[in-house]
């Protein structure tokens, strides 16, 4: 399948001043009249015939974070430095002192820098070969203990379609902590530190790797954390599954069962490993919107089947979660066909909840 990927001026300024000058009636008359000078208490500074006052004026900025012409991001640098690192210049920064270098790299390249774009083979275009396309990232401090990875364009080959495993295309992440083999349609994903999705701000939307309402298979293998940053005085957070207006009956939560019968689509949440023992995403003490909050023993946590709710229904809810930090766990097993068929995964909305909200 066709693949398409896309994983920053000193001045100096001199001033002559004008000169300041003393005369003492030449060197001659000055030897000679040393000896009154001293009577009289006075005497003038050695070496004053002139002076000249330089500037030297130097403008420093720091190399941050800057957008380019283009749109991409970039790192604020001296020309110097940024053709010297393997950058390209790609518009002005730090108020026209700097400029915004871009680093972009391909297969079988190495790179150190922060904020390096990789790029398929032969990108903007779509790479159609076989093969693998790697790139090694070094650190770039000795502090640096994670690598954060943004799916700014991710479009390779999906999973097979009998148990949804990716066979053909994979993209692979080793070096580190464990991370699945993911495939297919990923953009805008990105991971933060004990997540390998994170998200950020008061609502959003978070999505499953590969989640596509028409065509979109939920990959087998997967357990991964999912993180939302709880914003400054917000407690709690709800989600609602996403809108899908391509199917009859929406398949923004399909996580087991036959999502291709929905008379027969299994319907479950529960707590604990005796219910939604295979695909499952865990929700911390998940309540439906509209109830009391049960006790920590007694929540509900892990949600399965074809109907995001924390209870057992057929219509969708708005689930509440007050345990704090906010952070989801998605896990699928290695089996679907025969009895999960047709799920496409999880797309939900969340809004943080106040702290004034009483019902946080």
């Amino acid at each position: 399948m066709k693949a398409n990927l896309v994983f920053v001026v000193l001045y100096f300024g001199l001033c002559k001043a004008g000169e300041n000058r003393v005369n003492y009636r030449g060197i001659t008359n000055w030897n000679g009249r040393l000896q009154d000078l001293k009577e009289q208490r006075f005497w003038p500074p050695l070496q004053k015939e002139s002076r000249f006052l330089s500037l030297f004026t130097v403008v420093t900025f720091p190399n941050g974070g800057c957008a380019g012409a283009s749109g991409d991001n970039g790192t604020c640098m001296t020309a110097r430095e940024c053709s010297g690192r393997g950058g390209s210049a790609n518009g002005y920064c730090a108020n026209g002192f700097g400029l915004c270098c871009i680093f972009m790299t391909s297969c079988g390249s190495t790179t150190a820098e922060n904020g390096t774009y990789f790029v398929n083979t032969g990108y903007p275009s779509s790479y159609d070969g076989t093969g693998s396309c790697e790139i090694t990232v070094m650190k770039s401090h000795p502090d640096v203990c994670q690598i954060r990875l943004d799916f700014n364009r991710f479009t390779i080959a999906g999973p097979e379609q009998i148990n949804n495993v990716c066979n053909q295309d994979q993209f692979i992440v080793s070096g580190g902590n464990p991370i699945p083999t993911i495939c297919g349609l990923n953009q805008g994903n990105h991971t933060d530190e004990g997540c390998l999705q994170y998200y950020t701000g008061v609502s959003g939307q978070l999505r499953s790797f590969n989640y596509d309402p028409s065509s979109g298979l939920q990959l087998s293998n997967q357990d991964y954390g999912i993180c939302i940053r709880m914003e400054r005085n917000f407690c709690g957070i709800q989600y609602t599954v996403c809108t899908d207006t391509i199917n009859n009956r929406s398949r923004a939560f399909t996580l087991s069962g036959n999502s291709n019968n929905a008379v027969n689509a299994m319907i479950g949440s529960g707590a604990g490993p005796n219910n939604c023992a295979n695909d499952w995403l865990l929700v911390p003490c998940a309540t439906n919107v509209g109830r009391l909050q049960p006790a920590q023993a007694l929540c509900t946590d892990r949600i399965c089947g074809g109907t995001f709710s924390a209870d057992l229904s057929m219509q969708s809810a708005t689930v509440l979660s007050t345990i704090k930090p906010f952070r989801l766990w998605f896990h699928t097993d290695n089996v679907e066909a025969p009895v999960d068929v047709g799920n496409r995964g999880f797309c939900l909305n969340y809004v943080q909840q106040p702290c004034t909200n009483n019902a946080v």
